[in-house]
């Protein structure tokens, strides 16, 4: 419960700071331009995410008769859960990973790529696709995706400030609806980027966290998940994978690789702490 307090939280801050950022450029019209491109960013993001990622890592649907085992595995864990039996796809990447999509549980998937399907036991297996379905029960998949799209609306408009306070503040001698002039700005330019990527990566991070907890839970046990963690980490360094940076939130684990500035805004825990967490959880069940 409380990594859904600590999200909530999250989300009331960037939705401020999108408000604040709008504020900045054009007051109180700015405000208002801010808030409807809003709801055009998270109407467009509420029904064509799931349709977009998908083309974008040219997934296909699972073949059912090659693939009975994985469709046993969805149906049991979605039954326990009592939530729609979501699609299944598959991702011709040899990179072993996962990720889960859709607006909510009616219209949920889990894209597995075909090198998790080489890697992975049965139990591993199971705790992946379980952490896959507690991200579509709770709309993780929607949360996410209007997080990054309300990001990425900050920074344009933070580029936008830029470019302003460049050439005078979109004029300098009509400014009174704003708030900030050149220098508010600037401010804007610089620190509401960095503002919403570190308020994205945070909310990121508490939704792989409780999606670890109830995908374990819902497994049955830690030990699956914890093992294809394991695994999923120590194989990523010997593969390159062109995934897109806006999608990096979907994956169990970080498909963003190689770099200083990649590790250091990760859009996941580190795995260390996630194992950490899920040993944790298979004491509390002994005890």
């Amino acid at each position: 419960m409380m990594n859904y307090a600590k999200t909530a939280i999250l989300l009331i801050l960037l939705a401020a700071l999108f408000m604040w950022v709008g504020g900045m450029i054009g007051g109180q019209t700015g405000m208002i331009v801010a808030f409807i491109l809003a709801m055009v960013i998270n109407f467009g993001s509420y029904w064509f995410s799931d349709k977009i990622v998908l083309a974008m890592y040219k997934a296909q649907k699972l073949d059912e008769n090659t693939y009975s085992e994985i469709y046993q595995i969805v149906a049991e864990l979605a039954k326990k859960d009592n939530i729609p039996v979501p699609r299944i796809y598959l991702a011709a990447i040899d990179v072993p990973n996962a990720f889960a999509t859709g607006r909510n549980p009616k219209n949920g998937v889990v894209c597995v790529t075909r090198g998790i399907l080489n890697m992975l036991n049965r139990e591993e297996l199971k705790g992946v696709i379980a952490h896959e379905m507690s991200h579509i029960k709770h709309r993780d998949t929607l949360i996410m995706t209007v997080v990054a799209a309300i990001a990425s609306a900050i920074m344009m408009m933070a580029s936008m400030a830029r470019w302003a306070a460049i050439f005078g503040g979109f004029g300098a001698r009509n400014s009174k609806d704003r708030s900030g002039g050149i220098i508010g700005l600037l401010v804007v330019a610089i620190v509401a980027p960095l503002a919403a990527m570190l308020i994205q990566l945070a909310i990121s991070r508490f939704r792989e966290y409780a999606a670890d907890e109830n995908g374990a839970k819902l497994a049955g046990s830690a030990n699956g998940l914890a093992a294809a963690l394991r695994k999923l980490d120590q194989a990523a360094p010997r593969y390159k994978f062109n995934a897109a940076p806006q999608t990096a939130h979907l994956f169990i684990v970080n498909p963003l690789r190689g770099n200083f500035m990649a590790d250091l805004f990760r859009t996941h825990p580190s795995t260390e702490k996630r194992i950490e967490r899920l040993r944790a959880i298979t004491k509390e069940a002994i005890l």
